[in-house]
């Protein structure tokens, strides 16, 4: 893609509105193995990413189970998706049964070269309204890379945690994730092909889903403490059945750290901002 074709693209928009359902929230309790919040009250931290779903049809959905590129998305030659991180700005709560809206617009489109060849680097702005205000601010990076063999070990050793859960990603809990979130990606309930396709030595953990139970944690370990801000990346991925941990601690006033470790080593990291 060059540079001309990749600032066409930038400020495309799309639009999708949400009742946040009652019956689709318990559904996520259930698959994230948690209490689902009541009609009216706050939707936990980063649960808005199983709604507001745009779905396509069959006949509109490429190899991978994600739509094809070059609608709302750039075309990036057959290349594979990975979710890369984000930040977020939590302003006002979402609240359950309630009409909602996200519009999202994409912002940057860079194709950059690395290691394991070309990469292609989107960011998409995603602003979530209630009653007409402005809630969550989002920006998600998604990077669409050529078909190479991933990386699987960490080398940067995880801290010492303040808290700290176990994680056992079964296949079930994948699928029931992907689908409450919509999410077609094969490379999370499909062996077949994420082995022999892309390469990976089994089902991969969804990255929103590491994020939501990082701040799962974070927010079991400190009741009291209002998110105000997240950022988030992912450094490789994790692969279903192995355990995994996810943990973090305060690095002072109103902010702490967050992490995913695997072996004592860290997959994904983010740093959160709070008032008491």
């Amino acid at each position: 893609m060059t540079a001309m074709d990749s600032a066409s693209w930038i400020g495309r928009t799309e639009t999708c509105a949400d009742r946040i359902d009652i019956g689709h929230i318990e559904k996520m309790a259930l698959s994230l193995d948690t209490q689902a919040p009541k009609q009216g009250d706050a939707l936990p931290l980063l649960w808005q990413w199983g709604l507001f779903v745009k779905g396509y049809p069959y006949n509109e959905l490429g190899e991978d189970g994600h739509p094809r590129r070059g609608g709302f998305a750039p075309p990036a030659d057959n290349r594979n998706r990975m979710w890369a991180g984000g930040r977020l700005q939590f302003l006002r709560v979402l609240r359950v049964g309630v009409e909602a809206s996200r519009v999202s617009t994409i912002v940057a489109v860079e194709e950059k070269t690395g290691r394991s060849g070309k990469l292609l680097f989107v960011t998409i702005k995603h602003e979530y309204f209630q009653d007409g205000l402005l809630c969550i601010s989002e920006e998600q990076d998604v990077v669409y890379r050529e078909p190479s063999p991933p990386r699987l070990e960490g080398s940067d050793p995880a801290p010492q945690a303040a808290w700290t859960e176990n994680v056992i990603p079964t296949s079930t809990m994948l699928f029931r994730y992907s689908a409450v979130t919509f999410n077609g990606h094969r490379i999370h309930y499909d062996y077949p092909y994420v082995t022999q396709v892309e390469g990976y030595p089994g089902l991969v953990v969804h990255g929103p889903l590491i994020a939501t139970l990082m701040c799962r944690a974070f927010s079991r370990a400190n009741p009291d403490r209002v998110v105000t801000s997240l950022s988030y990346r992912g450094l490789r991925p994790l692969i279903a059945p192995r355990a995994f941990q996810v943990a973090g601690a305060l690095t002072g006033t109103g902010c702490a750290r967050l992490w995913a470790e695997q072996d004592g080593t860290l997959a994904h990291q983010a740093e959160v901002r709070f008032v008491a």
